[in-house]
């Protein structure tokens, strides 16, 4: 049997900070947006021009690689100033630009011909035939849909081996097809596949149910929660517009966080709603599995999260790689580190459509001690004081257990000590703002990052 070949960890990088982040936890490369072509306008310091370069600098100087998003599908004005806008861009040498869009792609390979191209999952690749079509138009790699369930994948891979393919292992799910949303367009007018989405799906919604009046028009049933006493809500039209009700639809009420009394009709039949939130991905326990398939990069998503984000994860994924390579059995420890992160719940996703006793018992015998809350950053080191000054994020206090997240790996501790800046003890540091000084467990070498966490 051949040995495992070992795929690319692929991180995400909204900004420097992020992708040095990202590399000291243990990315191989980082994947950025520039920002008018790609579906992440917001917290993206990359936009301009001299941060990008100096983050392709950085990389390539680490022996990393450093990919550009460029993932929209664009309307006519933004056709119009592309090749203008990119020039550039791609004279700074990107290791590839992750494109969706089939005129894009045609634009960047007649004016770039040595430019490679990653297929984006905004796509929508499920199957061979597709990613046989890409490969005769010139794409290096496609990163394959988030529908795709493991077998699926495999398939994919035994017909088409000399194609790079890459798949998502953490990160948000959409709750449309692979980010195709109109929520956000819907409710403000700023189009999601444009990349200005402001993430419709997780505000705050309440559903009330309805029935028709003689007019035809849904009422909500009952009362209507404080702050609309009459019961009864301006009614709009359906979401997407246009006709209602389906055979045998029930109607719910919908009712935006934001936008108390107006009230949206939506439909729900034998399979249930589909506009409310979605779990976050998280795959970890596959990544053996996806190994053995031969996948080429594992990707997580995230570029507007934080650094923490990007150090928690990559460094458990990382580690899954490793061990997976190695032959060494699935760390359990690593789902309850990953829960230490802010989530709205984990799921895998379509990778197993009905989970095997083994990953029940991934799933279910994991501990959630390892549950915890970030509550600082250490950002200086004073010899003279043998002390690290940490900038504080949450509270926390004299005898809370801790956890350092290094680049060598987490360390636990008790705080035992804590001094301001005057070498004065602190016994409770009540929340941000502050800096504070305290000392590192063994292990945690002093000027390299590492965040501070709180066990739950």
């Amino acid at each position: 049997m051949s040995p495992l070949r070992r795929p690319e960890l692929l991180a995400p990088a909204g900004s420097l900070e992020m992708m040095r982040t990202a590399f000291a936890y243990g990315a191989d490369a980082v994947y950025a947006g520039q920002p008018r072509y790609s579906l992440r306008v917001r917290n993206n310091s990359f936009g301009k021009l001299d941060v990008l370069a100096a983050g392709m600098e950085e990389a390539r100087a680490a022996g990393k690689t450093f990919y550009l998003v460029a993932n929209i599908y664009p309307h006519n004005a933004k056709i119009r100033s592309f090749e203008e806008d990119m020039a550039p861009v791609i004279a700074l040498r990107p290791d590839a630009l992750i494109m969706a869009d089939p005129g894009l792609m045609m634009m960047v390979r007649e004016r770039w011909p040595e430019v490679d191209i990653h297929l984006s999952v905004q796509a929508n690749t499920t199957n061979y035939a597709s990613v046989r079509f890409w490969q005769s138009a010139g794409v290096k790699r496609i990163i394959l849909s988030r529908e795709l369930s493991l077998d699926e994948v495999k398939e994919i891979r035994d017909a088409c081996p000399e194609m790079e393919l890459e798949v998502f292992v953490h990160g948000a799910l959409c709750i449309a097809y692979s980010g195709r949303c109109l929520l956000s367009g819907y409710f403000n007018h700023r189009d999601p596949n444009q990349g200005t989405c402001t993430n419709s799906c997780r505000w705050d919604y309440k559903l009330h149910e309805a029935k028709d009046d003689e007019a035809g028009d849904s009422r909500p049933i009952g009362n209507m929660p404080l702050g609309n006493p009459q019961g009864m809500g301006t009614v709009g039209t359906a979401l997407g517009g246009g006709a209602r009700h389906a055979q045998g639809a029930k109607v719910w009420l919908l009712e935006e966080g934001s936008r108390p009394g107006e009230l949206m009709p939506v439909e729900e039949d034998e399979h249930g709603t589909y506009i409310l939130n979605s779990r976050d991905l998280r795959a970890v326990e596959h990544v053996q599995k996806l190994v053995e398939i031969g996948v080429d990069s594992l990707k997580i998503e995230g570029r507007t999260k934080s650094p923490y984000y990007v150090a928690r994860t990559c460094q458990g994924y990382r580690q899954a790689i490793d061990d997976a390579v190695a032959g060494r059995p699935f760390d359990l420890g690593l789902l309850g580190q990953l829960e230490g992160l802010a989530s709205r719940g984990y799921t895998d996703g379509f990778y197993q459509r009905h989970h095997t006793p083994e990953h029940q018992n991934y799933l279910r015998g994991h501990s959630e001690s390892g549950r915890s809350l970030l509550v600082g950053e250490v950002v200086g080191y004073s010899g003279e004081r043998g002390l690290a000054e940490v900038e504080v994020k949450n509270r926390f206090g004299i005898g809370d257990r801790l956890e350092f997240v290094a680049p060598a790996g987490p360390r636990d501790a008790l705080a035992e000590r804590i001094e301001d800046a005057d070498g004065q003890p602190l016994s409770l540091i009540p929340g941000s703002g502050r800096r504070v000084w305290m000392p590192l467990p063994e292990g945690v070498a002093p000027g390299e990052p590492c965040y501070i966490a709180r066990y739950v």
